[in-house]
């Protein structure tokens, strides 16, 4: 008889300590913090749930690398490792390296980007939203129709529109389309994978306008592990393979390997562009750093490469996938609204289903956080009308989000079974008293970005 049950395929070797508290402490730590998760410290969280984005736990090769990073300023041995995994993996001819993945968008949609420019995407998430509204373009989210209906189970949701891409880059042309992104996987859509279909089709249509593609890669690995596991063809494939297929649609990426480069710091910009490569080196050193450490020290150029080696090991990913899949298995089994198929880095809750008596303009999704905070210490985070909702300036009408969901993000090699099962038995006891939690209100927001900063109370 074959074992079912699927192990982490690693043991640990260091602990951190997690801090208990009572309800009544959560209730006056949640006031304090202006009823904004981001704003908890860290040691008054449980199970911490906020993000997926540098918060993995390194290997003991990683760790070894650490010690080995060459400091060099211009030139390091660490550097030349990095470039040659990055080359080795996306195909791409300039690689450089940068801070964090909003660094790379930054340089990116500085010589991209700005007023009358429009930059088409399956789905933009917070800070690539940000950082192309603030050179001036509009960011256009093209998600397929299937990616809105939580409850529907449907391969790679995560597409992108393909005839909304091809009537708008008709409409606007080259002079308007700088280039056209792609997330994989699509984290504001639930985190849903992209089929390679897609991104062939999405390559072929930007090559036939003359438009550079080039892909968010943050959770790459991830997404090549749903094309092996669904897409005809590829089961005999392995996922290093298909990530590099995947790449080699584009002209170039960018990437936080806070995700699946599986560091606490650090991202990439790469391209084949000779020119926009230029263009962005000078960026980088006005803003980064020296193009071979591009605000990284070498030692996280050497935790980095080896992430990115350890990131396509299918053992890990088959893990990784089933541990999300088992909370939501669990949920739905017990009538809880959950985004369905499971994502890889997240588990998603449809909070517009899980509190329909909460309307948009009251935040259900950012409610639902809060509860699941004061039930069980659990922190999460809101995507739905606080991050991407709307108050139009003219009319003052509310534009709510696509989607109101809630993101239980799971960190890489941190949490273990009995962790998740504590997950889902607090999911559970809130949605048995889900009739009496109330919407919110924003006291204060800056005018981006708000859902880092911004403080509320409940209505």
């Amino acid at each position: 008889m074959a074992i079912k049950t699927i192990i982490e395929p690693f043991k640990i070797k260091t602990i951190e300590p997690l801090r208990m508290t009572t309800r009544g402490q959560r209730e006056e730590i949640l006031k304090r913090a202006g009823y904004n998760l981001f704003n908890v410290r860290a040691e008054e969280v449980l199970i911490d749930l906020l993000t997926d984005s540098g918060t993995s736990a390194m290997s003991a090769k990683q760790w070894a690398g650490l010690l080995d990073g060459d400091e060099a300023y211009a030139g390091a041995r660490s550097f030349y490792r990095f470039e040659k995994v990055v080359r080795d993996l996306t195909g791409f001819t300039h690689i450089i390296p940068t801070h964090q993945g909003r660094a790379a968008e930054k340089i990116l949609f500085t010589i991209l980007g700005g007023a009358g420019k429009i930059i088409p995407n399956n789905t933009h998430f917070d800070t690539t939203r940000a950082n192309i509204e603030v050179s001036g373009a509009q960011a256009a989210d093209l998600p397929v129709k299937e990616a809105l209906i939580p409850s529907l189970v449907k391969d790679f949701k995560g597409n992108m529109d393909i005839t909304a891409l091809e009537r708008l880059l008709k409409q606007r042309g080259r002079e308007q389309v700088p280039l056209v992104m792609m997330t994989v996987t699509n984290n504001s859509c639930a985190g849903q994978p992209v089929s390679m279909g897609c991104i062939r089709r999405v390559s072929e249509l930007c090559r036939s306008y003359k438009i550079p593609f080039f892909i968010d890669a943050c959770r790459f690995a991830e997404n090549a592990w749903f094309i092996k596991m669904r897409e005809p063809g590829c089961k005999g494939r392995s996922v290093k393979e298909l990530a590099q297929e995947m790449f080699s649609y584009a002209d170039g990426c960018t990437m936080s390997g806070k995700k699946d480069g599986l560091v606490n710091i650090g991202g990439f910009l790469a391209m084949n562009e000779d020119e926009l490569a230029r263009k962005a080196r000078n960026i980088l050193i006005v803003t980064e750093g020296f193009p071979t450490y591009g605000g990284l020290a070498g030692r996280d150029l050497e935790a980095f490469a080896q992430g990115l080696e350890e990131v396509v090991d299918e053992d890990y990913l088959k893990y990784r996938m089933r541990s999300t899949a088992y909370v939501v298995e669990k949920l739905d089994a017990m009538g809880v609204p959950v985004f369905k198929p499971a994502a890889g880095h997240a588990v998603f809750l449809d909070a517009n289903a899980f509190l329909p008596h909460i309307p948009p303009q009251q935040f259900p999704g950012h409610a639902l956080a809060c509860a699941l905070y004061l039930e069980g210490g659990i922190r999460s985070c809101e995507i739905g009308s606080v991050m991407f909702g709307r108050t139009d300036t003219e009319t003052g009408e509310f534009q709510p989000a696509m989607l109101e969901l809630l993101r239980l993000a799971i960190p890489r090699r941190v949490y273990t079974q009995s962790h998740m099962d504590y997950v889902v038995e607090c999911v559970r006891e809130v949605f048995t008293k889900r009739d009496a939690i109330r919407g919110v209100r924003i006291v204060q927001e800056p005018p981006l970005l708000r859902h880092f900063t911004a403080t509320f109370e409940p209505l």
